[in-house]
């Protein structure tokens, strides 16, 4: 018991559970899905199951992400503190606590339906995958997308038993969305990243990261206002959409000089995106 009390802050550090970022930027997207997936307040039930699950499932991500890069950690300044790449807990403990963690989310899920607990499955392999692609592909930001997005076709499953091809607007524009700030992130590691050998899409645009970054995000925001006519939204939402726009417009200042502090401050910035959209459906619906 002592052992395992001297370890507990190591636990929380390795699930990051001082840095909520990630959380944050997985729950927004699903709140979104599950306001508009019950036109207003979702069941009580389902908001405290998503909620707990979304904080479960990406302290799960990051165990497994630092026992895929625990070689990798120690090479890179930001991460050589890393609890796994540190020797502070053995890979094979990381294992068996991300195994937990899952176990817990996927009880969680148990209590939906049949089709959201299909989904579920989706969303781990989607999430265990993540972490490796960085060795095989230059878009690991794609996949990590395709995985923060899952919430979305999991909060309509639960809460309408329905899947409308409406979501997929805004699962696409949850996606893209990640992979612009993702890179963002990554052009925090870019040069680490290059000698190491470690593949990003940071890496992939070079010099021309701005320019994709900022057509990316200019994307998303015309997928969020396809969104809104699909979803009937009004004043308030868009409002919220056209706030998101020059919050983008303000993270592509950030990075201008490609700076490693201020493209981090970027990538940290996009929890105020999530929040102000949110804002903009749940007004809607509670002034409908």
């Amino acid at each position: 018991m002592n052992g395992l009390r001297e370890n507990i802050p190591h636990y929380l550090n390795l699930i990051r559970f001082d840095k909520p970022i990630g959380t944050y930027l997985l729950l927004w997207p699903t709140l979104w899905a599950l306001w508009l997936a019950a036109e207003g307040v979702p069941d009580l039930k389902l908001l405290v199951i998503f909620t707990l699950g979304t904080f479960l499932m990406r302290s799960a991500g990051c165990v497994i992400n630092d026992y895929a890069d625990r070689k990798i950690d120690g090479q890179v300044k930001r991460t050589v503190k890393r609890p796994i790449a540190a020797g502070f807990i053995k890979p094979k403990d990381a294992l068996i606590f991300c195994a937990i963690l899952c176990v817990a989310a996927f009880i969680l899920v148990l209590f939906t339906n049949n089709k959201t607990i299909l989904l579920s499955f989706a969303a781990l392999i989607l999430a265990a995958c993540y972490p490796f692609m960085k060795r095989y592909t230059y878009y690991p930001q794609l996949v990590l997308g395709a995985a923060f997005s899952c919430g979305i076709p999991m909060a309509f499953a639960a809460q309408r038993n329905d899947l409308p091809s409406s979501l997929w607007l805004i699962y696409i524009a949850v996606v893209l969305w990640t992979m612009a700030y993702d890179t963002f992130y990554a052009m925090v590691d870019r040069d680490d990243d290059i000698k190491i050998g470690v593949k990003s899409t940071a890496i992939l645009f070079g010099d021309d990261d701005r320019k994709i970054t900022g057509a990316i995000q200019a994307v998303v925001i015309f997928i969020l206002l396809l969104a809104g006519g699909k979803f009937s939204l009004g004043y308030w939402y868009y409002s919220s959409v056209f706030g998101a726009a020059g919050l983008f417009v303000y993270q592509q200042y950030l990075i201008r000089d490609r700076d490693r502090d201020e493209c981090f401050k970027a990538f940290l910035h996009n929890h105020w995106v999530g929040a102000m959209i949110f804002a903009g459906i749940f007004l809607h619906y509670f002034f409908q």
